[in-house]
């Protein structure tokens, strides 16, 4: 099986894989560029960062990669529209969001030309999103890693959705090899979104702690867990997990009002920077659900070697 060839706009990546734009730091310019340099598209993930910060991160990866350079904003956060225009303003190659969902991206998005893909977990939110003029979108299924949208999984949501709109459909959630890719590609996907992955990259950038509990982790470790966001999310169990699922987690002393919305139950943006710079234990270490079958840390140039190799491996 050979990979499609994918057309975003006028993007024209050699391989049809996005990797996940995660937040808080997790996806920055040292990921994206190595993505984008590999041949598929890099997200840095614009969520927890100011918007300076961001045309830092944007021009950082700019400057080690001329490949398509993307950024992932939730909608859920405050500072949304100011992120997505200092993204636009540096020439963003394409925007992603999710966490609930903007129409008025669509517009900012047309006055540049800049593609605008949203994540999605139904063909109704598809078609949507499609008349609002989104370029192609993410089907996002239950087997995803952090902030959940569905309980659906994502073979589910990707054969509901293609055949609900035109665009190109990206299907996303639990894929962290080629075979997992062909699975999706022979469900009818235009192409892949995986975020667990790399961070098992050596060009990813959190801690050592961090990428070691993945490596350690285990099918049972796996949980969904409440966040103040509003939506379940998917982490790896730790002392910050046990405390959570028993009501114990510490309360946020100093609120950022990072959120629009928020259960004020714990403080999500210090939950995931305390496990992103290696307090594992005392913070959220989001994953996917398929993490445990990641078994080392690779370049992303091997990652993306492998994953060619097995779809064309599939019959």
């Amino acid at each position: 099986m050979r990979l499609p060839q994918l057309k975003i706009g006028r993007l024209l990546p050699k391989y049809p894989i996005i990797q996940g734009g995660m937040a808080v730091r997790v996806s920055l310019a040292p990921l994206a560029a190595a993505v984008a340099n590999a041949g598929g598209i890099g997200v840095i993930g614009a969520t927890g960062m100011a918007p300076d910060e961001l045309r830092a991160e944007i021009r950082e990866a700019r400057r080690r990669s001329s490949g398509i350079i993307g950024v992932n904003v939730m909608f859920a956060i405050r500072n949304f529209a100011e992120l997505v225009r200092a993204a636009l303003e540096e020439k963003i190659d394409l925007i992603l969001t999710g966490a609930g969902f903007s129409r008025d991206v669509f517009g900012w998005g047309k006055e540049t030309g800049t593609p605008i893909i949203p994540i999605v977990s139904s063909g109704r939110l598809a078609a949507v999103a499609e008349k609002c003029g989104a370029a192609a979108v993410v089907a996002e299924g239950s087997e995803a890693g952090g902030h959940l949208g569905t309980r659906r999984s994502v073979a589910d949501i990707v054969c509901e959705i293609r055949k609900a709109v035109k665009i190109p459909v990206i299907a996303a959630g639990g894929i962290v090899d080629g075979f997992g890719v062909a699975r999706m590609l022979k469900l009818g996907a235009d192409g892949v979104q995986m975020a667990t992955r790399f961070v098992l990259s050596r060009e990813c950038t959190v801690a050592d702690a961090f990428k070691e509990m993945y490596l350690r982790s285990k099918p049972e470790d796996v949980v969904v867990v409440e966040s103040p966001v509003g939506m379940p999310g998917r982490a790896l169990r730790n002392r910050f997990v046990e405390k959570l699922m028993q009501g114990r987690q510490p309360r946020p002393e100093h609120c950022k009002s990072c959120l629009k919305s928020c259960s004020n139950k714990y403080c999500i943006l210090e939950a995931l920077e305390k496990s992103r710079t290696g307090q594992v234990q005392e913070g959220l270490v989001f994953c996917g659900q398929n993490v445990s079958q990641i078994k080392e840390v690779l370049p992303v140039q091997e990652i993306f070697r492998r994953i060619v190799a097995e779809v064309e491996s599939v019959v």
